[in-house]
């Protein structure tokens, strides 16, 4: 068994990129050549919370990665919402409107019950559960079907060590690049968070074991030849237990009470825009999903200078965090794109 250990999924991400050079082997796959490591692999997180990638060369898309995990956290499985933060999901699903895998779905709504209301109320009442299990593969629904989305993450393992709440989980294949270190380790810590704010805990570690990870060298091989040689860990996040620490804030998912927060995230989902509701109570909707989803619409909806000029203006309103750093990050990459075409007289 492979284990990278690293603090974040930014230090990860190089980390994993060079191991995977020196020790991956080559083989053949469906999307093309990939290197894989010659056995599972893991990757433990030990500040999970610190989950956003700020690798210029990675180019991580800050804004899908946000409103996919409270899409999924509200069990949701509908094309529509997703695919207006990032087309190309539309053509992972098998007709168009739904994610026969979708994880949300299948954690809150698949089996016929929510699992994570389970799973809280089990650790509540007993902080020793070792049943706590979130299944997403479903042996009568995924087994021998055939099509184009299935999950890659089929179960998520909760418990309480030394009071805090830790989380593994386990997925069958895993591309590093879009992934492990792309899309998972966002929406699996923040599920994590949502779950230790619900059981009344703080948050622990997390645990990625893949049993077949790879890397596409057709898609990754430049980000492989970049990355993999940078030191780890560059961009130091500050500690909460350290108030001297330089770096940025991660911004905390839930400070009201937990039954409120639902309501509200629930709430957001039906008006991400904020535009009919009376304002949220709690700060993350306030003052970073909100202005997070203003931002994208006027980038969307805009064009030439103005829509980068409207997108940075709703993101004024967000709290100090590494959200607000990464979409104007983001943003200011497209603008320099924008501006070299604009230079060049290409107009889009």
């Amino acid at each position: 068994m492979k284990v990278i250990k690293a603090r974040n999924a930014q230090q990860a991400l190089p980390e994993a990129l060079y191991q995977i050079q020196r020790e991956g082997v080559r083989r053949d796959s469906r999307n093309g050549p990939v290197l894989k490591f010659p056995t599972p692999t893991t990757i433990q997180y030990t500040n999970p919370t610190e989950r956003v990638v700020f690798w210029a060369d990675r180019d991580a898309n800050p804004f899908f990665h946000l409103m996919e995990s409270l899409w999924m956290l509200a069990g949701h499985n509908d094309v529509a919402f997703v695919s207006g933060y990032v087309a190309r999901m539309a053509t992972f699903s098998d007709d168009g409107q739904t994610f026969h895998g979708a994880y949300g779905y299948r954690w809150r709504q698949h089996f016929g019950f929510d699992q994570l209301n389970a799973v809280v109320k089990a650790l509540k009442a007993n902080p020793d559960d070792r049943r706590c299990v979130v299944q997403m593969w479903s042996a009568k629904d995924d087994l021998g079907r055939e099509g184009k989305d299935f999950p890659c993450n089929i179960e998520a393992v909760f418990s309480i060590n030394e009071g805090c709440l830790d989380m593994t989980v386990y997925n069958r294949s895993n591309d590093l690049v879009w992934g492990a270190l792309g899309a998972n380790c966002v929406h699996f810590s923040v599920l994590q968070e949502y779950m230790a704010g619900r059981i009344g805990v703080p948050v622990g570690q997390y645990w990625q074991v893949s049993n077949n990870m790879h890397l596409y060298l057709e898609t990754h091989g430049e980000l492989l030849e970049k990355l993999s040689g940078k030191a780890a860990d560059p961009f130091v996040f500050k500690s909460v237990h350290d108030p001297y620490e330089k770096g940025v804030e991660t911004h905390p998912l839930m400070s009201i009470d937990p039954d409120a927060w639902e309501s509200e995230l629930f709430d957001f989902m039906e008006d991400p825009l904020s535009e009919h509701g009376e304002p949220f109570l709690d700060p993350f909707f306030r003052e970073v999903a909100v202005p997070m989803a203003r931002a994208h619409r006027a980038y969307k909806t805009n064009k030439g200078q103005a829509r980068f000029d409207l997108a940075l203006a709703e993101l004024a309103n967000m709290a100090e965090c590494d959200w607000k750093l990464a979409a104007e990050e983001w943003l200011a990459r497209r603008h320099a794109s924008w501006a070299r075409a604009a230079d060049d007289g290409v107009k889009y």
